[in-house]
């Protein structure tokens, strides 16, 4: 995957020289992480990776419950929301990169999610769900889960990352 910027450069995305196949991209705000969806052993696994140096991140709770879809990110990409499979149901998980911690949430009346959507500053989820044939989109209030990832707030390292 070549990305071409308004100023005609080009990058290739982390791990992109690889044959691969890589889909569903999503950017943090501040665009240094890219999470995307890719074939590992059969299974589509959410990858990581920092733009700045190119590596592969670490993700703790996101190592099982495949096929994984709709990666979203907040905005330093402390946050980390994808679709897993729990045996024959889907549900989100949300991964708090800085304390290691794994937020799933389960949706009720047997709603399914398809896709998914985090507020750059992870307080709010938007959730289109299936039930019964009709299409809907959800909010999810994070507020009282998780902290806020606001731009150029306190940034701290997290135990699989150091930050320059």
């Amino acid at each position: 995957m070549i990305a071409t910027g308004c100023s005609g450069r080009s990058q290739r995305a982390p791990g992109s020289l690889l044959p691969e196949q890589q889909q569903e991209p999503a950017l943090s705000g501040d665009g240094r992480k890219l999470a995307v969806i890719a074939d590992q052993r059969g299974r589509a696994t959410v990858q990581l990776n920092d733009l700045r140096d190119g590596r592969s991140l670490p993700l703790r709770h996101l190592n099982r419950n495949q096929p994984h879809s709709s990666p979203s990110l907040s905005w330093n990409g402390r946050y980390l929301a994808v679709i897993v499979q729990r045996g024959n149901r889907r549900m989100v998980l949300i991964e708090d990169r800085l304390n290691g911690r794994a937020h799933p949430l389960r949706l009720p009346s047997g709603r399914n999610p398809v896709r998914l959507s985090l507020a750059p500053d992870a307080r709010q989820l938007a959730v289109q769900t299936a039930e019964r044939g009709r299409w809907q989109v959800e909010i999810l209030d994070l507020s009282g889960i998780l902290e806020p990832d606001n731009p150029g707030g306190l940034r701290r390292s997290t135990p699989m990352e150091s930050t320059p």
